[in-house]
C-alpha cells in the first residue's frame, strides 16, 4: 500500500509539473512601437551619431527585416492597423485623432490583445493609445488588463513648440485641453511642461518591467508604445549631451537603454529564451522638425507621405527559442501582418471578421527565402489610393500629397514650412534597383503598369478610394461616442 501510495504521488507530482510546463509554454510577447521613428534611425540600419547596441541586438540575436511597412504613414491609421491586422481604411480609423474625438476603435473590431487574451495571456499596455481618448475606447475596454499611458500624441496639449503654456488663441494649441497620464481610466498626473514629458520613456519601462516580475508565472503580452520621438522631444538630464547628434539622438539613447533594461528583466525573471521582442516604428520620421526629427535612411520623404521614407521602417524580432540569430528578412512585409503571425507562434485563432495581414511565422523561423505577401496598398488621407505594390514595382497614382523636397525645415522643435497638396502624377518605380524612387520607368514597362491598375482597381473595390469616387464594399466603421 505505501509503494502504491508513493507511486499515485510520484503521478500527480509529474502532472502537476507538465501542466506547469504546458502552462508557461506559450512565449511572452512584448511589441515595442516607437512614434516617429525613421528607417536610419538606429546603428543597425545606418544611423550615427550615436549608438542603439541594446535595440541592435534584437536583430544579431534575432531577425532584422528590411523591407517592413508601416501600414499608413500616420499616428491613429497605423496604430488601428497594428492592432487589429486590417488596413485601418478597412476599420475605419484614418489620420491622426484629436481629443474629444467623437470615434475610436470599434469595440467590435478583434484586437491583437483580445487575440492574446482567448488564448489565456495577461495583457497590458504602457504608451500613447490614440484610438479615442472617450472612456469607451479606452485600452481597458479593447483586451488590455492594465493600461498606463497617454490617450493620444504628446503635442497634443496646450504648450507650445518652446515649452511655454500656449497664448496665441489663434493656434490651435491654444484650445487643446490639458494632457493627462492614465493609470487606467484615472488622471494621475498632469503633463505641464518639457521636464514633465521627460519621464515618460522612464516611466513606461518601469512599469514594463514591474510587470513582467508580477507575471513571470502566466504568459503575458505588453504593448509598449513610446510617444516619442514624435515631437516635443526630452530626455533626463543624465541624457543630455549623451550623443553626437543633439537631443534626437540623446533620445534615442535612452530609448536604446529602455530596451536593455527590459531585455535584462525578462533575463533576470528566466524568460529570455522564450519572449518574442519586436521592435518597430508607426511610420518615419516627421522631417519638417529638422533637428528634431529623424532619417528616413535614404528614402524618398518621411511621414504623412506614401513614399517608402513615410512608410518603410525598422523592424526587429527576437525570439531565440525559434529565430537563429543574425537572420535578415527582405522580403515585403508590414505592421499588420504581425497580428496573425503572433496569433499562429501562440495558437490563437484569427478573428472571423476579414484582416488583411498575412502569417509570417514560417518565413522568420524557418526559412527567411520564403515570400509569403505578394502586394500592399498604399493609402492615406481619409480614403485616398495613393500607390500600390507587387513585389519590387510601385505605381504612384496621380495625387494630391506633401512634400518636404526643397521646402525649409525647423529646428530646435519649431516646425518647418512642408508643401502641401504638391500634385503627384503616375510614376513607375522598382524599388529593387531603385529604393530612393527616383527614376521614372512608366514609359518602359507599360505591362507593368498594366498589372498594378488591375491591383488599384481591385483595392478601390473592397476598400473605396476618395480620389476615384469609389465607395469600396467592405470598409467597416469606426466606433462612435455613445
Amino acid at each position: 500500500m505505501k509503494n502504491i501510495l508513493i507511486a499515485l504521488f510520484a503521478l500527480c507530482i509529474f502532472q502537476s509539473c507538465t501542466t506547469e510546463k504546458t502552462k508557461n509554454s506559450k512565449p511572452n510577447v512584448i511589441l515595442i512601437f516607437m512614434d516617429d521613428m525613421g528607417y536610419g534611425d538606429l546603428s543597425s540600419y545606418g544611423a550615427t551619431g550615436f549608438s542603439t547596441p541594446n535595440i541592435d541586438r534584437l536583430g544579431t540575436e534575432g531577425v532584422r527585416l528590411t523591407n517592413f511597412l508601416a501600414a499608413q504613414a500616420v499616428c491613429s491609421a497605423s496604430r488601428a492597423a497594428l492592432l487589429t491586422g486590417c488596413y485601418p481604411n478597412r476599420v475605419g480609423i484614418t489620420g491622426a485623432l484629436f481629443p474629444n474625438s467623437p470615434i475610436g476603435l470599434n469595440q467590435e473590431e478583434t484586437t491583437i490583445a483580445e487575440m492574446f487574451k482567448s488564448v489565456g495571456y495577461n495583457t497590458a499596455m504602457f504608451g500613447k493609445w490614440h484610438l479615442g481618448d472617450n472612456d469607451e475606447f479606452s485600452p481597458l475596454n479593447n483586451g488590455f488588463d492594465k493600461y498606463l499611458g497617454l490617450p493620444y500624441s504628446n503635442d497634443m496639449w496646450p504648450v507650445g513648440f518652446d515649452g511655454k503654456v500656449a497664448t496665441d488663441t489663434s493656434h490651435w494649441r491654444s484650445k487643446m485641453p490639458p494632457l493627462y497620464l492614465l493609470d487606467g481610466k484615472e488622471k494621475v498626473k498632469e503633463m505641464k511642461t518639457l521636464e514633465d514629458q521627460a519621464e515618460l520613456v522612464s516611466t513606461y519601462t518601469n512599469g514594463t518591467i514591474d510587470y513582467i516580475k508580477a507575471n513571470k508565472e502566466n504568459p503575458f503580452f505588453i504593448y509598449l508604445a513610446h510617444n516619442m520621438p514624435h515631437v516635443p522631444i526630452a530626455v533626463p538630464t543624465e541624457f543630455e549631451g549623451k550623443s553626437n547628434q543633439g537631443l534626437f539622438g540623446d533620445l534615442m539613447m535612452e530609448i536604446d537603454e529602455s530596451v536593455g533594461q527590459i531585455m535584462n528583466s525578462l533575463k533576470e525573471n528566466g524568460l529570455d529564451e522564450n519572449t518574442i521582442v519586436i521592435f518597430t516604428s508607426d511610420n518615419g520620421p516627421w522631417l519638417t522638425f529638422g533637428n528634431h526629427a529623424g532619417s528616413a535612411g535614404g528614402f524618398r520623404e518621411g511621414k504623412q507621405v506614401s513614399f517608402e521614407g513615410g512608410m518603410r521602417v525598422p523592424c526587429l524580432i527576437r525570439w531565440p527559442k525559434m529565430i537563429e540569430g543574425g537572420a535578415v528578412f527582405n522580403k515585403l512585409s508590414s505592421t499588420i501582418d504581425l497580428f496573425p503571425t503572433l496569433a499562429s507562434a501562440v495558437g490563437a485563432q484569427l478573428p472571423e471578421k476579414k484582416i488583411d495581414g498575412i502569417n509570417l511565422l514560417s518565413a522568420l523561423t524557418e526559412d527567411t527565402s520564403l515570400n509569403p505577401r505578394k502586394q500592399f496598398y498604399y493609402y492615406y488621407g481619409k480614403n485616398n489610393l495613393e500607390a500600390v505594390r507587387e513585389g519590387n514595382w510601385k505605381l504612384i497614382l496621380p495625387h494630391p500629397g506633401l512634400t518636404y523636397e526643397n521646402t525649409k525645415f525647423g529646428k530646435d522643435g519649431f516646425m518647418g514650412a512642408p508643401k502641401r497638396n504638391h500634385p503627384y502624377e503616375m510614376q513607375l518605380f522598382n524599388l529593387n534597383t531603385d529604393p530612393g524612387e527616383t527614376y521614372d520607368l512608366k514609359e518602359d514597362f507599360p505591362e507593368v503598369i498594366e498589372r498594378l491598375m488591375i491591383l488599384a482597381e481591385e483595392a478601390r473595390a473592397d476598400l473605396g478610394d476618395d480620389l476615384s469616387s469609389i465607395e469600396g464594399a467592405n470598409k467597416r466603421k469606426p466606433g462612435t461616442v455613445k
